[in-house]
């Protein structure tokens, strides 16, 4: 095997894509929110572009217009370079194999959040109001560090233990004291902390797994000598794998009562720490409007707070003199007036191509909008390109994180795709329609007598739909509906 430096000749095909067809599909993407603070910031960053003010006159835009024709040398260098074919992009996608060597950099900026208070600092304050000395808080406040957003303690004891011991221990090496002898923590004390975090708000707080959690919230409550705090001390494995008859025998009282005490406990937080989660508030803005009016579905854009940008007539009647500019000013200028012109041609076609995509979607899914989502019909992005005439990655981008108010509430646009199922009458039927059938199904059963999943299989047959009885199985797992033998009551 030979080591060494050598030359060849290869030839290869590559795409060199210009910037701006990454940012056009960025602009594909953006959810409305982002669009509004992205174009607010090239309201900022680019002279050229500014707010349309709809009570202009027409004299003003044909003046406009007459401006974006002045420039005719560098419309002309516009259109041999930075030019965005924009039925080539939409149509045949945008994978081009390599990002370019040179790309525009982007400048992001932090969102403000408002200061919110979550479970550690809930914890806090009540640590702070206890009799603890010195050596106590420190310890109160490694348990309270190591509390996750459920409330549960998310380490073992030891581990705490060891944590603040070492804690403990180059405390003393900074300063200088010999280890020795050092006061370190001791399971003891360890165990007392934990009872105390345990008796805080919220109930159930601190403890180390479900059955704990639900003791620790029963006890609270006042309920220890109950049924209910025996069943999840005693034989929690049983409950939650609702062993009734084994429950009754063993404690030798009725069913009924296993069943009355299991709803009990149904009733108490699995995830206490949850109520004071830093979730934040999120709202969402829908990206289009559909309203029926006599019958018919209309489609309108929600962007009347989006700004619709022009070019400004006071620096275009600048950059027509050039002999004023030359050298890096004039390329600064050219630069800005294309890129002003490309911004308000990519919004446009950003706005024509959602519409586009949501008139075939209301089209398609009339039923839906008309009966319900039982009538959901099976829809993929592939159809939709196919139909509408564009790339299949182009759709994906348009309907991602997109959101739309519908006479049937905000949905996100991904809502009307997916997958299908063959009827006997030859029609095809949405899986997300079969779900909704299956969760009123198991709503309006008999709690006494549940449908099994045969069951489910034999009165969707009857109703012309096929479907396997581990396909039913399946679909009832993604929507969290338990067995027929764990939903059984007495």
């Amino acid at each position: 095997m030979r080591s060494g430096m050598s030359q060849h000749t290869q030839m290869k095909q590559e795409i060199k894509i210009n910037p701006r067809l990454y940012q056009a599909m960025d602009l594909l993407y953006m959810p409305l929110l982002d669009l509004q603070q992205h174009l607010k910031q090239e309201l900022l960053n680019n002279p050229f572009l500014e707010m349309y003010e709809e009570d202009e006159d027409e004299d003003g835009e044909e003046a406009a217009a007459e401006e974006g024709e002045q420039t005719e040398e560098e419309t002309q260098k516009e259109e041999t370079t930075d030019e965005i074919d924009w039925e080539e992009i939409l149509l045949n996608g945008f994978d081009a194999g390599g990002r370019p060597e040179e790309h525009e950099e982007k400048e992001y900026f932090e969102p403000v959040t408002v200061d919110r208070r979550d479970l550690s600092d809930h914890l806090r304050d009540q640590v702070a109001l206890l009799d603890l000395d010195e050596r106590q808080h420190q310890l109160a406040e490694e348990f309270v560090g190591n509390i996750n957003e459920d409330g549960y303690l998310a380490c073992s004891l030891d581990e705490i233990r060891r944590g603040i011991n070492e804690w403990v221990e180059k405390a003393a090496e900074e300063l200088g004291r010999d280890t020795e002898g050092l006061p370190f923590y001791t399971e003891e004390e360890c165990d007392a902390m934990l009872r105390t975090i345990q008796a805080l708000d919220p109930p159930g707080v601190g403890a180390r797994n479900l059955r704990e959690c639900l003791l620790l919230q029963l006890r609270e409550a006042g309920l220890e000598q109950s049924v209910p705090y025996r069943l999840v001390r005693d034989c929690f494995d049983e409950l939650i794998n609702h062993r009734r008859s084994e429950i009754s025998k063993r404690f030798g009282i009725s069913v009924t009562d296993v069943q009355n005490a299991a709803d009990e406990i149904a009733k108490l937080d699995p995830k206490p720490g949850l109520v004071y989660s830093d979730s934040g508030d999120n709202y969402i803005i829908p990206d289009l409007v559909i309203d029926k009016i006599d019958g018919v579905y209309l489609i309108t854009l929600n962007d009347a707070n989006v700004p619709r940008l022009k070019l400004s007539r006071a620096y275009v009647e600048i950059a027509r003199d050039k002999k004023k500019f030359d050298g890096e000013n004039k390329e600064f200028i050219s630069n800005k007036m294309n890129s002003a012109n490309w911004m308000i041609q990519a919004i446009e076609q950003r706005r024509q191509t959602m519409l586009k995509v949501m008139h075939f979607i209301v089209d398609r899914q009339r039923d839906f909008f008309e009966k319900g989502v039982q009538y959901l019909k099976p829809l993929t992005l592939r159809e939709v390109a196919e139909v509408i005439n564009m790339h299949e990655s182009t759709v994906s981008r348009v309907t991602n994180e997109k959101y739309v108010q519908t006479p049937r509430g905000v949905l996100p646009l991904k809502f009307f795709f997916s997958s299908g199922l063959s009827t006997t009458g030859g029609e095809d039927v949405s899986a997300r329609g079969i779900k909704a059938q299956i969760e009123k199904l198991v709503a309006d059963e008999d709690p006494k007598h549940p449908l099994t999943d045969q069951a489910i299989v034999n009165i969707l047959k009857e109703s012309g739909v096929q479907i396997a009885r581990r396909t039913v199985a399946k679909y009832r797992d993604q929507l969290g509906v338990l067995s027929a033998r764990m939903r059984k009551r007495v």
